[in-house]
């Protein structure tokens, strides 16, 4: 397929690839958008069920920042919803707590009766194992909550997560997570401004790609011929797979959904999605899943009413096992695979005058939807200045 000629090429239809689409189009730049799927709105994209319920192909999808210039451009494009995230563990024994780790978790787990965020700190100050300098997530954990409590909650969910032992996992991957010792048992920080979209993912997102300026093509494969078509180009793409590999490939975790839908009067112990408050349960044994949803609780997925709901178990796998599928980029405490992607941002570095690597394949991070929103702002915004015509 040829690109529409002189258009600034954009790999990929997700966030980072609509994000710079749409900043570019309204400077009166003409951009075409490529993506191989067949759908818009990357991960984020959602669609009804025969459940009559909006569920989220590539898993929930739950926006939070506390970035006011994100917020404020996001809402130009859909109204939003605001909702409260809480995640419920699940563990071996089948008590649900609350995670993250907070007081009460601390109280269901040792059997304690704190009542201030003091004592539990106190707590855990006691049954730390204090390390200067932890080097992985296993000594980051173990210095902040215990072995305890390490094993339980981040071990086995850790091996089946990311292929890895907490040992041989970096420490930023968990430090993500906070660890509380109030009673807080929201999922992100309350500072954040937490939203859904009212119409689904894949509304806003054809919000955000409905302007005159803007081609999209579907079901459409990236080819380096395409670059000598085009003014530039901005590829959320793996940046490994450009280059052919050649410096080694860059591993990611992946996930495999398993979907099943129940009739309202079938509720299967031992938790009851129809009761609780809780859309997401964390499983923290060594099964095979991380975890489940029940999209009827989120706001607004509940379209219309068939009295069954569908819910979603995830069971992590490495991408080669789920059709090349990158989630999640593999984050190891030796930082090999760190050096492998700063070896290709040298590549890249040499291509700059024709194409930029955008998005969590692109650069290899572990983003946020917000954090992948402002650094395509900020991005288009300096390619913008610096081509100005």
């Amino acid at each position: 397929m040829n690109v529409e000629r002189r258009s600034v090429l954009i790999v990929g239809a997700g966030f980072a690839g609509a994000v710079y689409a749409r900043c570019l189009a309204e400077a009166d730049v003409r951009v075409h958008v490529i993506d191989k799927r067949s759908h818009i709105a990357g991960n984020a994209f959602d669609e009804t069920g025969p459940d009559g319920i909006r569920v989220h192909r590539y898993g929930p999808h739950l926006f939070h920042t506390a970035n006011e210039r994100v917020l404020a451009w996001v809402q130009k494009y859909a109204h939003w919803t605001s909702f409260t995230h809480r995640v419920r563990a699940q563990l071996p024994s089948g008590v649900l707590t609350a995670m993250p780790i907070n007081l009460d978790t601390i109280n269901a787990v040792f059997g304690t009766a704190f009542s201030t965020s003091d004592q539990g700190k106190e707590h855990l100050k006691k049954i730390a194992i204090p390390v200067a300098n932890p080097s992985n997530a296993a000594e980051y954990l173990g210095s902040r909550i215990g072995t305890l409590l390490t094993d339980l909650f981040f071990r086995p969910y850790t091996k089946k997560m990311w292929g890895v032992n907490l040992e041989d996992l970096s420490a930023s991957v968990i430090k993500r997570i906070p660890l509380r010792t109030d009673q807080t048992d929201t999922y992100f920080p309350t500072s954040d401004t937490q939203i859904m979209p009212n119409l689904g993912y894949t509304s806003f997102f054809k919000n955000l790609l409905d302007h005159p300026l803007i081609k999209v093509s579907l079901d459409t494969s990236f080819d380096q011929a395409m670059l000598s078509d085009v003014r530039y180009c901005f590829a959320s793409m793996p940046i490994d797979e450009f280059y052919n590999f050649r410096e080694g490939e860059l591993p990611y975790r992946s996930i495999r959904f398993h979907h099943r839908s129940v009739e309202i009067d079938k509720v299967e112990a031992p938790w009851s999605p129809f009761v609780l408050p809780y859309s997401v349960i964390n499983y923290t044994d060594s099964s095979p899943y991380t975890r489940e949803t029940a999209w009827h609780l989120m706001p607004n997925h509940l379209e219309h009413e068939t009295y069954r709901r569908t819910f979603t178990r995830e069971e992590p796998c490495d991408y080669r096992d789920n059709f090349m599928e990158r989630y999640y980029p593999v984050k190891t405490a030796d930082g090999l695979n760190e050096k492998i992607y700063r070896r290709y941002t040298c590549l890249s570095e040499l291509d700059a005058s024709r194409i930029s690597f955008i998005g969590r394949c692109g650069t290899y991070q572990y983003l946020d939807m917000d954090q992948v929103i402002n650094q395509s702002l900020t991005g288009a915004e300096k390619w913008l200045q610096a081509n100005r015509c």
